[in-house]
């Protein structure tokens, strides 16, 4: 076992720059996801560390081992990668053997380590199939499994389950989530989807054009984000931000057309901001309908209803003040008109606050 570590690394294609200064210590047996949406870097990062893509800047470390110039063959790893990437005219055995016969395993070895693999992944009965007579998720399962036999130090998951349907990823998340957990396996996965990071991860690393934006437990980068990116990228449905002022001896908060008074939870961050322009985060569940149970300092507002979309358990209402749009979360069974003007409820200790000019979270 061991653990990843990138240290002022840099990915440079000439003049075009996809990764600058990534620092990020990923340790032994840790399920680590690296989330962000689509050209972040996420998987240029993930081909360093297995060695199919050079580093131009930096080091990265597997266990105590700079790898920089280490084959990928000989870097301990296994991957599994979006495409399942399996071999079509091979049974479902014989592609779970291949890497070991190809590294000269003995056949008694081999034999042990594939029937291992498949009864953790439930495939034993599927060993004398070809990919072609398997669903997608019992294909995933197989290039799973072809992992598994090598023992790598250090599992690479690139977006493996962004070609099933939603119902399959979810059951793919709870087990490979449950896999990891009984492997005890260093895990590094790629996803875009930020609810695969929460719901999956150890710890997640956000990323945005090639630098890392924050690193925590799901719960942290949900509660605390860092900067207005991070808030907006984790969380759904996204968090409302609304431009704002801090005003009189930073006790209150002032939008366009509301203002909410600040809670005394928060006030050692805005009492010596007075007059600075924020930017007020707030999230759908934050914002509920007079009926529901609140926690801490509240304030009602009055907004317009544009939209109300019932999920069974909830609505989603999208209701405006002015030019500003709020989501709130509101009872099934008091959903609103539209066009009606409704009463809502802000937990004001729940308020996330960001400097304006650098989108960075007042602390």
């Amino acid at each position: 076992m061991a653990g990843v570590v990138f240290e002022k690394v840099a990915k440079r294609y000439g003049e075009v720059s996809i990764i600058e200064g990534l620092n990020l210590d990923i340790q032994d047996k840790e399920f680590m996801v690296l989330v962000g949406p689509s050209g972040c870097g996420k998987s240029t990062a993930l081909r360093m560390i297995a060695g199919l893509e050079e580093i131009s800047d930096g080091h990265v470390k597997i266990g105590e081992r700079v790898v920089n110039e280490v084959a990928p063959k000989d870097r301990d790893i296994a991957m599994v990668f979006q495409s399942y990437a399996l071999y079509p005219h091979m049974t479902i055995r014989e592609n779970l053997e291949f890497g070991l016969k190809i590294r000269k395993t003995p056949q008694a070895e081999v034999d042990r380590l594939v029937k291992e693999a498949a009864e953790i992944l439930g495939i034993s009965h599927l060993l004398d199939r070809k990919p072609k007579q398997l669903s997608g998720g019992q294909r995933q399962r197989v290039a799973v499994g072809r992992a598994i036999v090598r023992k790598p130090a250090v599992f690479l998951f690139d977006e493996p389950l962004s070609n099933l349907d939603a119902k399959l990823r979810v059951q793919m998340r709870a087990e490979i989530t449950k896999l990891q957990q009984r492997l005890q396996t260093t895990t590094v996965y790629v996803t875009h989807d930020q609810v695969e990071a929460m719901t999956m991860g150890h710890r997640i690393a956000v990323m945005k054009d090639g630098k890392l934006q924050q690193v925590g437990t799901p719960l942290e980068v949900y509660e605390q984000p860092s900067n207005l990116f991070v808030a907006a990228f984790i969380g759904t449905p996204p968090m409302n931000f609304v431009k704002a002022q801090i005003r009189n001896e930073g006790t209150l908060i002032a939008a366009a057309k509301f203002a909410l008074p600040v809670p005394v939870k928060l006030r050692h961050l805005t009492v010596p901001r007075d007059g600075a322009n924020v930017v007020v985060g707030i999230r759908p569940e934050n914002i509920v309908d007079p009926s529901k149970p609140t926690r801490g300092e509240t304030a009602m507002i009055q907004a317009k209803v544009d939209i109300a979309e019932p999920l069974g358990h909830e609505v989603l209402v999208y209701a405006s003040i002015g030019d500003d749009t709020l989501v709130a979360k509101v009872d099934p069974h008091r959903a609103p008109q539209l066009d009606s003007i409704v009463d809502l409820v802000v937990e004001l200790e729940s308020l996330h606050l960001f400097d304006a000019a650098t989108e960075r979270r007042l602390a």
